[in-house]
């Protein structure tokens, strides 16, 4: 994958103590098991976020997804850390996982490319078995799901997409709980972003004012946290697909 092949993170989240509540209707409602197992109990599997080893889990990136009436807008920074070191300039944070339907990514690289491969595999499967596509209930659940089992538990997405019942961003925590919101941030940077957004964001916003809010945003984070910077991604989520624009210069989304 361009931009972050063998650097070691996306940047720091905290990890909630608490797990959002799932229906014996889900298609991907987990199987509870025993408590420490990967399908255990909300403490989640043993190897947590914050007992992730040196290099692996860093402080650091912005992430932000807005909702609109007519989509989704999804923007991050493009710096990749190890350690102390800027390992990239081109970082790739937006990932698409469905034809209207893509991540923002915080956390381990490794981890990270491995959740949106499972997930593309795991859309593909369920639209052949169904004859049907996935909805962003659905996948927000898979990916809450898949975060849960314990082998991608050092990314925190932000999941953005476009149904039939409209568009839709989901915080998902790296211990599988899903919420859905009208705008997020995650990240170091992730307290400017929500400034920004705070203040900008009112229903009935249009796709441009919500790029608009989301560069700011990040622009905001990037001016001001030292782990965010060297450009910014900029995603425009509708029924016809996901684009996604790159900014070398941060400005130049504004």
């Amino acid at each position: 994958m361009n931009g972050f092949d063998g650097f070691d993170d996306f940047g720091g989240f905290d990890t909630p103590s608490s797990i959002h509540g799932r229906t014996d209707e889900d298609p991907y409602a987990p199987e509870l098991g025993p408590p420490g197992t990967a399908g255990g109990d909300a403490g989640g599997p043993a190897r947590n976020a914050g007992e992730a080893g040196d290099g692996e889990l860093k402080t650091g990136t912005t992430t932000v997804g807005i909702r609109t009436d007519d989509g989704v807008v999804l923007a991050t920074d493009m710096r990749a850390s190890a350690g102390n070191l800027v390992a990239s300039k081109q970082a790739e944070k937006i990932l698409e996982v469905h034809p209207t339907a893509a991540l923002t990514i915080s956390g381990g690289v490794s981890a990270a490319q491995s959740l949106v491969r499972s997930l593309k595999a795991e859309v593909r499967l369920y639209e052949t078995r169904r004859d049907e596509e996935m909805s962003m209930q659905a996948l927000s659940t898979l990916t809450g799901n898949l975060l849960r089992s314990g082998a991608f538990f050092i990314v925190h997405p932000i999941l953005g997409g476009v149904d039939s019942e409209g568009g839709h961003v989901y915080n998902i925590f790296p211990d599988g709980s899903v919420m859905e919101e009208e705008y997020f941030a995650t990240g170091s940077g992730s307290p400017f972003a929500l400034g920004v957004l705070e203040s900008s964001y009112e229903e009935g916003l249009s796709v441009e004012e919500a790029r608009d809010a989301a560069a700011r945003g990040v622009n905001s984070a990037i001016e001001r946290d030292t782990a965010s910077g060297n450009g910014m991604l900029l995603s425009t989520i509708t029924d016809d697909g996901v684009e996604i624009e790159r900014y070398e210069q941060p400005s130049e989304a504004l």
